[in-house]
């Protein structure tokens, strides 16, 4: 594309994710504008667009595509919604950053893997922001040297004070751990095969009949295990840590410490309460990095393939959750065009 002008994106899906991209893209970023919104909701539509010069409101994602200053898409709508979107977008052969999961299940995904390789060139990057966290880029970074030694285990915590009232147990699997297993794959570049699921008591702090915590182990093809803690109402912060256990040494990320306090015979620190704070320069620099990549005319960042393989393990991890046991990963063959 390698152009002068600024992008013009269309935001889909105005909730909580969206309204925060329009924002950003309209504030933070460079070499971008907002140049339209949609959602199902008309009126929510408009007041997002209302905030921003230029922007127009639809509640058709295919309207907003078509529209002449339109020349990229940012998918923030739920995940049901994302197939048709994705498709419409390779229709008109839009460059689409595509919030996580790329689609519910892996079928679907599968399909616009497909899709996007009828194309003939990549046009997707999904939106797994870790791999823009800058604890997350110093970890990958040391692992790849090999300084550390061969990765032998990965351990993860992902806790949350809450959880939404919609929240349901393979939710816990398919809207949370699907980071992990994204993280998993992309720091020790290993494809993961299979997923065991233990369930302790649920704690007094979840909701009735949802079963959290839960204890996810994941098995993958370089010899590793990468094991998930995802507590989703611990109640006190939202804390996200990563430790990588290697041959020859451990390295720990995520543990909060930017700051620390002694004062009146205490020492301590606060903890952050959700993702938008925790992630937030992730985000914002993960957004800038698709921007500038697609006014290049380049697509980078984790594929389409990476969304369908996050999607069939957290496949096989809810059916582990909901039948017990070792449940084997159901991987296709990943194409070249994702090599």
């Amino acid at each position: 594309m390698n152009r002068r002008e600024p992008l013009g994106i269309a935001v889909i899906g105005t909730g909580r994710m969206g309204a925060d991209h329009v924002r950003r893209i309209d504030r933070v970023i460079n070499g971008a504008r907002v140049a339209a919104v949609v959602d199902v909701d008309a009126e929510r539509a408009k007041a997002v667009a209302a905030g921003v010069d230029g922007c127009t409101a639809h509640t058709d994602p295919a309207a907003a595509m078509a529209a002449a200053d339109v020349d990229a898409v940012l998918i923030a709508s739920p995940g049901p919604a994302h197939e048709a979107a994705l498709l419409t977008a390779f229709e008109h052969d839009l460059p689409v950053l595509c919030e996580k999961p790329l689609t519910p299940d892996a079928a679907s995904a599968l399909r616009v893997v497909e899709a996007e390789q009828a194309l003939g060139h990549r046009r997707v990057q999904v939106g797994f922001m870790r791999r823009y966290d800058a604890e997350y880029v110093k970890l990958k970074a040391l692992l790849s040297t090999g300084r550390l030694g061969r990765p032998l285990m990965l351990h993860n915590r992902h806790r949350n004070v809450a959880s939404p009232p919609f929240f349901t147990s393979p939710m816990l699997i398919s809207d949370s751990v699907a980071h992990e297993v994204d993280a998993t794959r992309w720091l020790l570049g290993h494809e993961i095969t299979a997923v065991t699921v233990l369930r302790p008591a649920p704690s007094s702090g979840a909701p009735e009949g949802l079963r959290d915590p839960q204890f996810v182990v994941l098995e993958t093809d370089g010899g590793a295990l990468s094991d998930v803690e995802i507590f989703v109402n611990c109640g006190f912060g939202y804390q996200v840590q990563a430790e990588a256990v290697c041959e020859r040494g451990t390295a720990r990320i995520g543990d909060g410490h930017a700051l620390v306090t002694h004062t009146a015979g205490r020492w301590g620190g606060t903890i952050t309460q959700d993702w938008t704070e925790r992630f937030a320069q992730a985000y914002d620099d993960e957004i800038q990095t698709w921007v500038d990549a697609t006014r290049r005319g380049e697509v980078t960042g984790p594929s389409t393939w990476d969304g369908y393989a996050a999607a069939a393990v957290c496949e096989a991890g809810i059916r582990a959750l909901e039948n017990g046991g070792r449940v084997e990963v159901d991987l296709a063959e990943k194409p070249p065009l994702y090599r």
